[in-house]
């Protein structure tokens, strides 16, 4: 009885995974509404969830797969508001930081459009009462982000409790606007092998590794040749 007990919680523990988004839709991702033509060779990733560091190792490349979707799936506009949905459910490690980012030349730089800092998922600190029940963020792209048919965006999270890993999702987008460029926040990385920072478990204190993301930072730009 006991051993099927345990085969039980760790089987639901499996299923409840971690975090993952599903618009815009994440690399060959099951779970969006509307599924891209699969590249050639690749298939579907059922573990989008888990994360890509763990420890100061690496686990997975960034976004879990280096090849683009074929198509864009979804078009947004320069100065606009933008929703970013999450799977429902999930674990959220008591919250943590997360940054939303895009990168306009493949994933080599990527500059920071919104963060949720120290309490992301939760509608306020869970020593507050707060509950992991966001799983839908709306923020406004800057005015001044320069268009491009094809730009990647990408979700990065560093959780409150539990083992010191770093996860990532990441889509293929479309932004309407003119050509230019944008300087903005270089994303932060953590916990992702040798070179980065390794942020430790919060034990209770949110303000944990925020000068990574607010006072200890560099800038990035991207550039645009447009897009309408």
């Amino acid at each position: 009885m006991l051993f099927k007990i345990s085969t039980i919680i760790a089987m639901a523990a499996a299923v409840l995974g971690h975090m993952e988004i599903t618009a815009p839709c994440p690399r060959y991702s099951s779970k969006c509404a509307t599924q891209p033509t699969l590249p050639s060779g690749e298939a579907i990733d059922y573990n989008l969830n888990s994360p890509i560091g763990s420890n100061g190792s690496v686990l997975s490349p960034f976004c879990h797969h280096t090849t683009a979707w074929p198509q864009t799936t979804e078009t947004w506009t320069a100065g606009q508001s933008v929703t970013v949905n999450f799977l429902a459910g999930g674990a959220t490690h008591s919250g943590g930081h997360c940054e939303f980012s895009l990168s306009y030349d493949g994933g080599n730089t990527y500059v920071v459009v919104h963060q949720e800092l120290r309490y992301c998922f939760y509608t306020a600190p869970p020593s507050s009462g707060g509950v992991d029940t966001v799983r839908t963020f709306t923020f406004t792209l800057p005015a001044n982000l320069p268009g491009t048919s094809h730009a990647i965006f990408a979700w990065t999270w560093v959780n409150a409790v539990g083992n010191r890993e770093f996860y990532n999702n990441c889509g293929d987008i479309a932004i309407k606007g003119a050509a230019g460029t944008y300087t903005g926040k270089k994303m932060t990385i953590a916990n992702y092998g040798p070179g980065y920072p390794v942020i430790p478990e919060f034990l209770g204190n949110y303000e944990t590794g925020i000068s990574y993301y607010t006072t200890n930072v560099t800038q990035a730009t991207v550039t645009g040749s447009g897009f309408s």
